[in-house]
Parts: C-alpha cells; structure tokens; sequence
C-alpha cells in the first residue's frame, strides 16, 4: 500500500532531480550557448572582418553579464534544491542493507550539489568539445 509520505518523498525526489537538472543545463550554459551566442551577437554587429574595438567590447560585457545572471539563477535553483530536500550535499549512494546502524551522520567531505554541477558541466562541456573536434570540425589542412 503507498502512503502519503511515500507519494510525497516521491515527488520531493523527482522535483529534486529536476531542479538538479537545471541547474546542470545552466552551468553547461556558461561554457557553450553564453559564449556562442555573444559571438554571433558581435559578428552581426560588425560590418567587417576586421572590426575595431566595439564588437569585442559586446562580446566582453554581454559574457559577463550573462555569467552573473545564470550564477544567480544556479543560486536560487540550489536554494530551492536545499528546501525540497534539506540539505545541499550530495551523498555517497549506498544500498540500505550495507548501512551500519552508526552510518547517520553525512561524510565529512561530501560534495556539495553546486560542486557537482559544476564539475558535471565542465566535464559535458569537455565531451561536447571532444566530439566537435573530432566529429564535426573538419581538417584544417587544405585538400590540394
């Protein structure tokens, strides 16, 4: 029979989850769709190639302003991470039956979920650009 805590850890687990997935596609965002996106910016605010100072400036500004912007979100996505589930660690997996009866208080040198994140994204972030570089990028060498 599911009890109403069970239904209600349930969905607090899956909320988590999603919230923790966010805030993954945001960290990932710092490295790829943030510095992307203000590049193109700049590249249709020149009107050359060699352009003066101005589109690099746009291209300056706008990543760290976006940067500020999406750490904030990250930080309010963990605060609200925090409230679903009480804590912002995340702790070691293990099976209930390969607890000890003493094994109640959390590790000492747990992750944090930003931690986590951020180490998960700089490493999506690593595959991503692995498999461009090796996928999509084509030969710079010229076919003579």
């Amino acid at each position: 029979m599911v009890t109403k805590a069970d239904t209600h850890s349930t969905g607090q687990g899956l909320a988590a989850g999603v919230v923790f997935m966010a805030m993954l596609l945001a960290a990932f965002s710092l490295w790829t769709a943030i510095p992307l996106t203000w590049v193109y910016i700049a590249s249709k605010v020149s009107d050359t190639q060699f352009p003066s100072g101005g589109p690099y400036a746009v291209v300056a500004v706008g990543i760290i302003a976006s940067v500020l912007v999406v750490a904030w979100l990250i930080g309010r996505l963990n605060a609200l991470y925090i409230r679903l589930t009480g804590t912002n660690r995340v702790g070691a997996i293990r099976p209930t039956w390969l607890r000890s009866m003493r094994d109640t208080a959390p590790a000492a040198n747990s992750v944090t979920v930003v931690e986590a994140v951020l180490m998960g994204s700089v490493m999506l972030a690593a595959l991503a650009l692995t498999l461009w570089f090796f996928l999509l990028a084509g030969s710079p060498i010229p076919n003579q």
